[in-house]
């Protein structure tokens, strides 16, 4: 188990936002940071914190999504090849990525095409990149009967469950894999444990994204992924307005 930083951008700027709120209007902002990606990227350098992630929250094709990847390329040239980036990914843009210093791709819409896995644009961008640099974010919700991943913003459901059948499958096609709880994420009311334990069954690496707001909750993650199950904190840390101290995260997996 360890831990994986991130770096949100929106509009061009560092932010932390309850993701399920985010719209093309705009987006519930936990933090909008006075420093830009490059600070971020020398922290996490510092403390040689790998596997991070860059999540760029405009829309392609807009201005805003070009002003997110400029300021995302600062936190890849202070330090190349350490940190994934996501956000509009493709096959024809997603070497594009690799080039500006990314480690890995992360993507989730263009993989799930009208609810359905969509293995052609699977394909092309393990041929675009490899598989080795390719992370799939299977970003769910919890529903009645059970987990689904969720695309566009986490607004759509698709017609995909997230279960230990799934990890197992897509794990085939792609390097690791990104999980964001989506009911929980942004909102420092703890983790889903039972998605945590369902994670812990994946056979490549994975990081669990939300609720996080303590050191206990660290520990309660560690127990429920059996310490198989990566993880990131955004809005509880100080570094992003919380009261959850930076180095004591860094530092936690330490030994």
């Amino acid at each position: 188990m360890k831990f994986r930083p991130c770096i949100d951008i929106h509009n061009g700027v560092v932010k932390q936002i309850v993701g399920s709120s985010l719209t093309d209007d705009g987006a519930k902002e936990n933090f909008v940071s006075e420093v830009g990606a490059e600070f971020y990227a020398k922290l996490y350098k510092k403390y040689s914190l790998t596997g991070g992630h860059i999540i760029l929250l405009n829309q392609a094709g807009t201005d805003y999504y070009e002003a997110d990847m400029q300021e995302a390329k600062k936190a890849l040239n202070e330090y190349p090849n350490a940190l994934q980036i996501g956000g509009g990914v493709n096959a024809e843009n997603a070497k594009r990525f690799i080039d500006a210093g990314a480690s890995h791709v992360v993507v989730t819409s263009y993989v799930f095409k009208d609810g359905k896995i969509n293995y052609d644009n699977l394909n092309k961008l393990i041929s675009a990149v490899g598989r080795e640099r390719l992370v799939l974010d299977l970003s769910c919700k919890r529903y009645e009967d059970g987990y689904c991943i969720m695309t566009d913003r986490w607004t759509k459901k698709t017609d995909t469950k997230l279960n230990a059948d799934t990890l197992a499958m897509l794990s085939e096609y792609c390097d690791e894999l990104l999980v964001h709880a989506v009911d929980v994420e942004g909102k420092c009311e703890g983790i889903d444990t039972a998605l945590v334990s369902l994670l812990s069954k994946a056979e490549i690496p994975v990081t669990y994204a939300g609720g996080i707001r303590s050191l206990s909750d660290i520990e309660m993650l560690g127990t429920a992924g059996k310490g198989r199950v990566d993880f990131t904190v955004g809005s509880a840390l100080d570094i992003f307005g919380g009261s959850l101290a930076f180095e004591d995260v860094a530092t936690f997996c330490v030994k």
